[in-house]
């Protein structure tokens, strides 16, 4: 299967599975489920972070690390796997920001639930405004340094603070954010497309995106506001319920009929096929689900179906 470079000295193929649903919406047994066809399909990636799921009544983060250490104690072939968390959500407490006293004391939490000696991508989750980028980016040179993290990036920076995280890590000879986790998908373009994408194109930042599928919109599943009760993530799908969405809907519903796929499986693969990105993030709570996502990173796109579904999508 394709490869393509993360960071440095990491190649993975291009699907990141998303693991913001284990422990929430799937059970660990239904994880491990997931897990375990996703990587006998032979990929490689999973991205969590710290804070998941802290949003459940009763939940306190770490879930789904716990989830992914499990299983990964479980299944062994740890170097096979590279595997994404994130630092800066607030844990409660004091636990939060992108501190040179607090990023030591979170990856070792993580790496404690991960049951692992180190992870292979840690990405500051949020700006910190309270930091400056010299302290966080020395913080993680330590990690490095100690065998802990092998690439350092960020999710949710703009392009002036990616600018200027760079610039810090080249004038204090610190390491860089050389993977960004943006927002992007067929109905969400504007914050990536533009001064973002040149220059993570320009400084060679592999790129990771999240909500691929628009919060699930993009499935097809969510077509009218009686479909918004389906799951528990349905509420969110609400706010691409307008002309536009229902004008990429219709695109991508074509598209998929001319590849025999699901309007899902179409907006990941028109994601993969867009310059820039390395491999977008996608969820999956069930067997069938990772399915369509195997599927869906093995469909090519011709240039008028990307054309069509640009199109439909164009702000």
């Amino acid at each position: 299967m394709q490869q393509r470079p993360l960071g440095k000295s990491i190649q993975i193929t291009p699907l990141v599975l998303g693991g913001n649903v284990f422990g929430w919406t799937a059970d660990e047994k239904t994880s491990f489920d997931i897990l375990d066809r996703y990587a006998d399909a032979g990929f490689t990636a999973i991205d969590t972070a710290d804070v998941y799921s802290s949003w459940v009544p009763g939940h306190q983060g770490g879930e789904s690390e716990r989830i992914i250490g499990n299983w990964l104690k479980r299944r062994g072939g740890r170097d096979r796997m590279v595997i994404v968390t994130k630092v800066g959500s607030d844990m409660g407490g004091d636990r939060k920001g992108l501190s040179a006293r607090y990023i030591p004391q979170a990856i070792d939490a993580s790496l404690g639930r991960l049951q692992t000696d180190y992870v292979d991508v840690y990405l500051s989750h949020f700006p910190d405004p309270t930091v400056p980028y010299e302290e966080t980016l020395g913080a993680y040179q330590q990690l490095v340094t100690a065998g802990k993290v092998r690439e350092i990036g960020a999710s949710n920076l703009n392009a002036a603070q990616l600018r200027e995280s760079i610039d810090v890590a080249r004038a204090k000879r610190l390491p860089r954010y050389g993977i960004l986790q943006p927002e992007y998908n067929l109905y969400d373009r504007g914050s990536f497309e533009g001064a973002l994408r040149d220059l993570t194109t320009a400084e060679h930042i592999a790129v990771i995106t999240y909500f691929s599928l628009a919060k699930g919109f993009l499935t097809g599943k969510y077509r009218t506001p009686a479909d918004l009760g389906q799951s528990p993530r349905g509420a969110a799908a609400k706010a691409y319920m307008n002309e536009r969405g229902t004008r990429i809907l219709a695109a991508l519903d074509e598209v998929a009929a001319r590849h025999q796929a699901q309007p899902g499986e179409i907006a990941i693969a028109w994601l993969i096929a867009q310059p820039g990105v390395t491999a977008p993030i996608a969820s999956a709570t069930s067997v069938p689900q990772v399915e369509s996502l195997v599927r869906a990173a093995r469909i090519a796109l011709s240039l008028p179906d990307i054309e069509q579904l640009d199109e439909a999508s164009r702000l």
